[in-house]
């Protein structure tokens, strides 16, 4: 059932409800236009998108100049210096110039173009204008002269970065455009051309978004040399062996001079090169000199390509600040040219990337199909962009740790109703976490490519945006708990400090859990008395634990909290819901629990695994998997490569960006572990110390199907004058033939072969940084009877340099820049300035190949997503609720819930993914169906519509391009989605997205 409207606020939305017949429908009064996909107007519509293209010459070569600026939000300033254009002493950039230049060329001539990406300061700018302003854009916008593409609240990394945050992100800017310019905001075209190699899941994402074409600059030399000699620059990519084609097909292409224009034609107040001088009663007359020039370089471009089509990016970094110079030269370049069209076959015009992609699709080939990704890259033989994929830990760890918490508040925010944002604990909201996010995911952000200043910058938004959260997220606890007392988010609990715990004899934990199934989970909280009784929300009691805190921890806590003990109890946690547990000091005494016993016990289990120590070194040495009956030799160490500084061989230092180390061979931190131990009925700990700088916990928790290994590294010496780049290593007897396998941006998982790579014939220059990939959640080796799988909390560089090995880097310090642009060595401070100390955790798993995914799928997905633990002061209230659930049971195993958010007072955003892969689970790997109606125990659902994967168009209104693989025997076509009703199936590694229209039960 459809119902179309016309209406003066532009838009009368339906939603089919789950409730009627298809045939019925509920019509949707919004109060205001903001936050739904436009539906197209009876009225003339504006001539934006492929309607407006150019008119081009199909017998002549037609060279697409698209003017562009490249806008970091962040880079070597922070992103309001970079909006402002403050601190021009760091490098000469201001956005909101580069803006109003870019307005007004635009309307001294129709002829002209201009496309903008990053929708961060495209906001901030919007804000400040005048209504006169506000109309003229959005009649550039309607025309198509200015044209919208990406969208993102930023570019976004593709090597670090978490799916669901790219998600959020990409959300959260087309919503703005949406919001603010209707259907000729929607950009058409993904553009990523700086990001330092391409992920293939970002592929699949931007597929599923809608998005036509996909254009990015960087790719390994290598690759390109070959792509060039092939003419295969533009390809269909598809990236998914999951999703049916076309679901996540995307035709790509690689721009042929990564972003900057062809040599001698850049006339932006950054460049040098010579204008246009064409009065020839002047000197120096060269339009003829300029037009034999561009002509060739259009002819050697044109030989690489395909079609009679090619595309030139006319901009680079912050340029356009005064974009006459650029608009002016531009005019007479493209006036000059086709005044000798006929005679040359080149025919010149301002253009965009969708109309490029137009001509692209109207030329009707079949291109070549890719199904790998672009990682690694590198630039030259010695310099390979995969140092990033570990610089800056703690900020990677933050960046995680806020995505999680980004959707606790989003789900409090809807279970909490309208009380969320106002109430006894203040005013909240979920906005700003959101913009921090949408910041943070930018490709020197979570990448670790920024300045150490800008690297501030990201984390104080990420505080903030959780400062603003944590009064949200208490007005709910209270609204769904009864009790308004305060509420207490520790949130340095990785070095046991927590006021709340350490100081009351009694208190009360509140454990939010935001996933779709019910979790078990070990809370451990700073205390200072040696005995307590815990107590579930039913009043029984919990065993819980007291172990005297670590000297490791002592050591990276310094002078921030003074806890003597740490207590330990295990917690189970509804789905979507809280379990409140009371907590009682029933004695304090001078004694305390005993401390560690010194050296390694021979082996430590519990009903699922067991390890063993090696009696003379106190490293690990083997792990048995004790359901299967499997035992892996296995030893784990830590190692650090020695930093180039540049040799023979090339100039190229290791730095934020680049990894090179100067030997193949890492050099250990020690060959031996000081071991202690703690053996408790809930957990068994042995501590490892290697160094004063590096120690680990190997911790196996009752009931834990994995091994837990808590690493602590840094300050990394660096007083001997050599750069490290720490490592921990596990080495083992799979048979694993030189390949081992790693997740795409947390979902799904490709083959990595050591020293190859699928499309080209690889000359490896660089045995060790040459083999590293991104790392965002999981990497894994195999044999016929034995994986060994490790999962991360952030984002790192892998690898494995020997069969049975596998490798991660935990945290670099360096000492030289990379000759990047970053122009600073990487070498973070920390709190206290003798450098940075980095904690974090590997959980670590043997099964059957066959069984794997079975436990690192919802693994991964618990760690991605924790509880959140608020504390309370005192004793719980009579009559106040312990337990609650947002759901009316839990979510199958093989589904998780992606997102719900408010989307606007009405509507609420749904995510439902499937969790696994096909083919790679026996149990799990095949359709489920979920029902919407019942989903809420809270919320009734009495509207559904399905959208794209950005939220930005109605499902059943997204139309792509079609394109033809090469491989293809016949189009592909995807099936289509069950209708939205209220029984949704979800297919392998399927995401569906819903607005749903909902009322308070």
């Amino acid at each position: 059932g459809v119902v179309d409207v016309s209406h003066d606020s532009g838009l009368v939305e339906r939603m089919a409800s789950p409730v009627l017949s298809a045939a019925a429908a509920i019509l949707l009064l919004l109060s205001e236009a903001g936050g739904f996909p436009a539906r197209a107007p009876t009225a003339e519509p504006p001539r934006c998108g492929y309607e407006s293209c150019p008119v081009t010459q199909p017998s002549m070569l037609n060279v697409h100049m698209v003017p562009h600026t490249h806008d970091d939000v962040g880079w070597l300033k922070t992103v309001d210096q970079y909006y402002y254009g403050d601190r021009n002493e760091i490098q000469h950039a201001g956005v909101q110039y580069i803006l109003d230049s870019v307005v007004q060329a635009l309307q001294q001539d129709p002829r002209r173009r201009f496309i903008y990406v990053e929708t961060a300061f495209l906001y901030r700018w919007w804000r400040q204008q005048s209504a006169e302003t506000r109309r003229a854009v959005t009649q550039l916008i309607s025309q198509g002269r200015l044209e919208l593409v990406g969208g993102g609240w930023c570019m976004n990394d593709e090597a670090t970065v978490l799916y669901s945050a790219v998600i959020d992100q990409m959300t959260l800017g087309l919503r703005f455009l949406n919001d603010t310019f209707g259907r000729c905001g929607r950009p058409r075209v993904a553009w990523h051309i700086d990001p330092f190699g391409h992920a293939r899941e970002q592929a699949s994402l931007f597929a599923q978004m809608g998005f036509d074409g996909f254009f990015f600059g960087r790719l390994d030399y290598q690759d390109k040399a070959q792509r060039m000699r092939s003419r295969t620059m533009e390809m269909l990519w598809r990236a998914s062996e999951s999703l049916v084609p076309s679901n996540a097909d995307l035709f790509t292409g690689v721009l042929p001079n990564g972003y900057n224009p062809p040599a001698g034609f850049c006339w932006d107040q950054l460049c040098d090169d010579p204008p246009i001088r064409d009065d020839p009663a002047l000197e120096d007359y060269n339009v003829d000199s300029v037009v034999k020039k561009f002509l060739q370089a259009a002819r050697d471009q044109a030989a690489l390509y395909k079609t009679n089509h090619i595309i030139m990016t006319m901009g680079s970094d912050f340029q356009y600040e005064n974009a006459n110079l650029w608009f002016k030269n531009l005019d007479k370049l493209i006036h000059y040219v086709n005044a000798q069209s006929q005679g040359s076959g080149v025919n010149v015009l301002y253009s965009t990337p969708s109309c490029y992609l137009q001509e692209l699709h109207r030329a009707n080939l079949t291109w070549p199909v890719k199904t790998d990704d672009f990682f690694p890259y590198a630039d030259t033989p010695h310099s390979f962009w995969t140092g990033y994929f570990s610089s800056r830990p703690a900020l990677k760890r933050y960046e995680r740790k806020s995505n999680g918490l980004l959707q606790v508040c989003n789900q409090l925010e809807v279970l909490g109703g309208a009380a969320s944002r106002r109430g006894p604990h203040g005013s909240g909201d979920s906005d700003t976490l959101r913009r921090a996010m949408g910041v943070a995911q930018h490709h020197d952000a979570v990448a670790g490519t920024e300045k150490q200043h800008v690297a501030n910058d990201y984390a104080q938004r990420l505080a903030s945006g959780w400062a603003h959260c944590e009064p949200l997220v208490s007005n709910v606890l209270s609204v769904l708990s009864g009790s308004v007392s305060p509420h207490s988010y520790c949130g340095s609990l990785n070095i046991s400090v927590c006021p709340v715990s350490e100081d009351n004899h009694q208190f009360s934990v509140t454990v939010y859990n935001p996933m779709g199934s019910a979790v078990s989970w070990s809370v451990r909280l700073p205390v200072n008395g040696s005995l307590y009784s815990v107590t579930d929300p039913r009043g029984q009691p919990v065993d819980s634990q007291v172990v005297p805190v670590s000297n490791f921890t002592r050591a990276v806590r310094r002078d921030r909290g003074y806890a003597a003990y740490e207590l330990v109890f295990p917690a189970r946690v509804p789905p979507l819901g809280f379990s409140t547990y009371s907590v009682s000091l029933l004695q304090r005494s001078w004694q305390g629990p005993p401390p560690p016993q010194p050296g390694a016990p021979p082996s430590i289990q519990n009903e699922f695994v067991k390890v063993t120590f090696d009696p003379d070194t106190g490293l690990l040495s083997s792990i048995s998997n004790l359901e299967t009956q499997q035992t892996l030799r296995l030893s784990q160490n830590f190692y650090w490569y020695n930093a180039s500084v540049g040799n023979s061989d090339s100039a190229q230092p290791s730095g934020a960006y680049i990894f090179r180390p100067n030997t193949s061979s890492p050099f250990p931190v020690s060959t031996r572990a000081q071991t202690f131990t703690v053996q408790t009925p809930l957990f068994q700990e042995v501590y490892q110390e290697f160094s004063p700088w590096v120690s680990q916990v190997v911790r196996l928790p009752r009931g834990g199907h994995q091994l837990e290994l808590e690493w602590t590294v840094g300050p990394i010496p660096v007083g001997d004058g050599l750069g490290k780049e720490v490592i921990s290593r596990f080495d083992s007897d799979i048979n694993s033939s030189g390949l081992f396998y790693t997740d795409s941006n947390g979902r799904e998982i490709l083959e990595r072969r050591r020293d190859f790579r699928p499309t080209w014939d690889l000359k490896q220059t660089e045995p060790i940084a040459g083999n590293y990939y991104p790392v965002n959640t999981r990497i894994f080796i195999k044999d016929g009877r034995s994986q060994l799988t490790v999962l991360t909390d952030r984002s790192q560089g892998g690898s494995s340099i020997k069969d049975g090995s596998l490798e991660l880097m935990l945290h670099r310090r360096l000492l030289q820049d990379d000759f990047r642009g970053v122009g600073e060595a990487l070498s973070e401070p920390g709190d206290y300035y003798d450098g940075l100390v980095v904690r974090g955790k590997l959980l670590v798993s043997l099964s059957p190949p066959a069984l794997a995914a079975d436990t690192h799928r919802p693994e991964a997905h618990r760690q991605a997503l924790p509880p959140l633990l608020s504390l309370q002061p005192g004793k719980t209230v009579a009559g106040q609720r312990l337990e609650f659930s947002g759901l009316q049971a839990e979510l199958p195993p093989a589904v998780q819930l992606l997102t719900l958010s408010q989307w606007d007072s009405e509507s609420v955003l749904l995510r439902l993914e499937h969790r696994y892969q096909r083919g790679e689970s026996v149990a799990h790997s095949h359709p489920v169906t979920v029902n919407l109606q019942k989903l809420f125990s809270t919320l009734e659902v009495e509207g559904v519509s399905e959208m794209s994967l950005a939220a930005n168009q109605w499902k059943e209104e997204m139309t792509r391009l079609d394109w033809r693989g090469e491989t293809d025997a016949k189009p592909l076509h995807s099936r289509e989605g069950s209708p939205s009703g209220s029984e949704v199936t979800l297919q392998p590694m399927e995401i569906r997205t819903f607005l749903l229209r909902v009322r308070r039960r």
